[in-house]
């Protein structure tokens, strides 16, 4: 299995996937993130053996609350979309073999899957409320992500479906 970790959390894919936590490239960082203000990144890319592209962005808002005022789902298609402009550039003009060879497979992807891996806390409370209902998120990610992934995935690790990593 391979691990990585995101904001604390462990994602564990098997072995015969490529998988990279996006914003560790170095063209990302160095070149491509510079072109003009407001680019975004995903967080991790993946790519299954059956030649799938994973694009999967993480929060955890179990300990602190979201007060960013763009809506989530905004947010993670503005992602979505920078990071698949910045695939075929990588491709061609990374320096890092690593991020060439991700960047490579994704673009040779048969399918292209969006993953929204939303932590929440478990039992709603003033506090610490569960604020974000992953049914009304999922439905607008569709409509604005349909060209891309008809039918994206809101996860979170006590609800994985059928997906092929494990998380912890």
């Amino acid at each position: 299995m391979q691990r990585l970790s995101v904001d604390g959390i462990n994602f564990d894919f098997p072995d015969d996937w490529h998988v990279s936590k996006y914003d560790d490239w170095s063209f990302y960082r160095n070149r491509f993130s510079r072109m003009w203000s407001g680019i975004k990144y995903l967080d991790l890319l993946a790519i299954g053996p059956e030649k799938t592209a994973w694009l999967i962005e993480v929060k955890d808002y179990r300990v602190h609350k979201r007060t960013k005022p763009i809506d989530i789902a905004d947010e993670v298609a503005h992602k979505i979309f920078d990071t698949l402009a910045a695939l075929l550039p990588t491709k061609v003009n990374a320096d890092g073999a690593t991020e060439k060879s991700i960047a490579h497979e994704i673009n040779k992807a048969t399918r292209l899957r969006v993953i929204l891996h939303l932590e929440q806390p478990a039992k709603h409370s003033k506090r610490f409320p569960r604020a974000i209902n992953p049914a009304n998120v999922r439905q607008k990610l569709r409509q604005l992500l349909k060209p891309i992934d008809a039918h994206p995935v809101v996860a979170e690790s006590a609800r994985m479906g059928t997906l092929e990593w494990r998380v912890s």
